[in-house]
């Protein structure tokens, strides 16, 4: 029988698990902006190397990611996000200690097994398993938290690069994730705890149809496609609609304020609406701002990266809250782990797909986000509420 958290312990869940996640993605999605080029050039390889094996480790994230959201649905999150701490500080330790290129690789490869484990699907089946269908305010609330992992991470690793170098900033991490981001997963109740007695829930009805969740899936693979493919290339992409340099850089740095603009309007206003519809308000909102670069050209940056930025923003939260509101609670770890597969096998592409069709078509490459953006739109119209 689960056991009802103590008032006093509640506060602490979301923000230690903000902050742990925020650990998480900053020492991994985000460290090759910052390491990629000096890990490279420590083994005399071109930067595009060390991209590879972020991409391995973004399969690598996929492969586990079924399995990581299954044991979460048995035993809790605790455990599983504990495990995670540990393994990327030795997927972190192994790249401090990378003598050759294939050691680097491992270190990698290793990594995607600790971000397959421990970053947003993981924490989020971590608290619908702590609050059931009452979940969608904490997944927000990390979200907003987790939101500045760049605004910390960039600066963090720079600094340790600047002081130290690469290695040392790796090793830095590890150290980051068994000194404070184990500790306050640790927090984290078990299993058998949470904020809401089991006797209040009800059967989450027939299983979801296949139809559901295979639209599913290809909504959060073309979502998380457009925004890995913007997050690599949206400086040439604004530069070839005709922004300068410097407009260029201003208007990729709106993304991050956007992105936490959007996550706190869903979690005043649109929380009181179903989560499809905020999914398919923010869909829609890459299409638009492609349909406003392309009309305005370069004067229109600062649009497309607000409207980019918003749709991404609410769009994160939507792949914890809709699979939750749609399908229930009751395995929703591993549901959310086989939904999320293909968006991370297509995430690890998004950068060599999208910089092919920038480099052949220009700023026409944007219609090929901007296409499979309607088409995520229209799956989602096409679901039904549960």
């Amino acid at each position: 029988m689960a056991l009802t958290l103590p008032v006093e312990r509640r506060g602490w869940i979301v923000a230690a698990l903000g902050v742990a996640q925020t650990i998480g993605w900053a020492s991994s999605y985000y460290i090759p902006a910052v390491l990629a080029a000096p890990m490279a050039a420590s083994f005399d390889l071109s930067p595009v190397w060390v991209f590879g094996a972020f991409s391995i480790a973004m399969v690598v994230s996929a492969t586990i990611g079924p399995w990581a959201g299954a044991r979460i649905d048995r035993i809790g999150g605790r455990g599983v996000l504990i495990l995670s701490n540990l393994v990327f500080a030795l997927g972190l330790g192994l790249l401090s200690l990378a003598a050759s290129p294939g050691m680097l690789f491992l270190g990698w490869a290793i990594l995607g097994l600790g971000m397959g484990m421990g970053l947003y699907e993981a924490a989020f089946a971590t608290l619908a398993g702590i609050y059931g269908k009452e979940a969608r305010g904490p997944i927000t609330g990390i979200t907003l938290i987790a939101g500045f992992a760049s605004t910390v991470g960039w600066p963090l690793s720079g600094l340790m690069l600047a002081t130290w170098g690469w290695r040392e900033a790796c090793l830095g991490w590890a150290l980051i994730h068994l000194g404070l981001a184990l500790p306050l997963n640790a927090l984290l109740p078990k299993g058998t705890e949470r904020i809401v007695p089991t006797v209040a829930e009800t059967a989450d009805g027939p299983p979801p149809s296949r139809r559901a969740l295979w639209l599913l899936a290809f909504v959060f693979a073309v979502t998380w496609f457009n925004s890995t493919a913007m997050a690599a290339h949206l400086p040439g992409l604004l530069q070839a609609a005709g922004a300068s340099g410097a407009m260029a850089i201003a208007a990729g740095a709106l993304i991050g304020p956007a992105q936490v603009a959007a996550r706190v309007l869903e979690f005043g206003l649109l929380r009181r609406f179903h989560p499809l519809i905020s999914a398919r308000l923010a869909a829609s909102a890459h299409p638009l701002a492609a349909v406003c670069l392309v009309g305005f050209g370069g004067p229109a940056a600062y649009a497309f990266a607000l409207l980019h930025g918003a749709g991404n923003g609410i769009l994160t939260i939507a792949k914890g809250t809709l699979p939750l509101a749609l399908f229930g609670a009751a395995g929703y770890g591993a549901r959310l782990g086989w939904l999320n597969a293909p968006a991370r096998v297509l995430q690890a592409a998004a950068p060599l797909i999208f910089g092919a069709a920038l480099a052949a078509w220009g700023l026409q490459a944007i219609w090929l986000t901007a296409g499979i953006g309607v088409l995520a739109t229209l799956a989602l119209l096409a679901i039904r509420r549960g």
